[in-house]
């Protein structure tokens, strides 16, 4: 696999604060990937259904459906996908729901330490 590779990345939180600060550190570590942004669960569907992306971060606390629930259904259409759960919910309840998805959670808020996590495990580290 060629990790220089250019890889695509889909941003979902209905924060578009926190979905800049996702991007300008994942485009800080890696200038050549592409940025989707998605401000819903929904959208966040859509958007796959438009282009694959190789990663996704996925806040859970959205309008509309909860981010575990997009990520679930992802997931099932395109299981190759690394997602990254963010939550400010740190409850086991949460966290084991993204282990059974097979994503990774991270603790929100959305710092360099939350972000680098996210994109440890988008390199295939777990």
């Amino acid at each position: 696999m060629n990790t220089a590779a250019a890889r695509t990345v889909l941003i979902v939180d209905d924060s578009k604060v926190s979905r800049m600060v996702i991007k300008a550190h994942i485009l800080a570590a890696h200038p050549d990937w592409q940025v989707v942004e998605a401000g819903t669960g929904s959208d966040a569907i859509d958007a796959v259904e438009r282009a694959v992306p190789d990663f996704c971060t996925m806040d859970i606390n959205m309008p509309g459906m909860l981010g575990t629930d997009a990520a679930a259904t992802i997931l099932q259409a395109h299981p190759g996908i690394r997602i990254a759960i963010f939550s400010a919910n740190i409850q086991e309840s949460v966290q084991s729901r993204a282990q059974q998805l097979g994503a990774i959670f991270v603790a929100k808020p959305v710092t360099e330490k939350s972000i680098a996590q996210a994109l440890h495990h988008f390199a295939g580290a777990t």
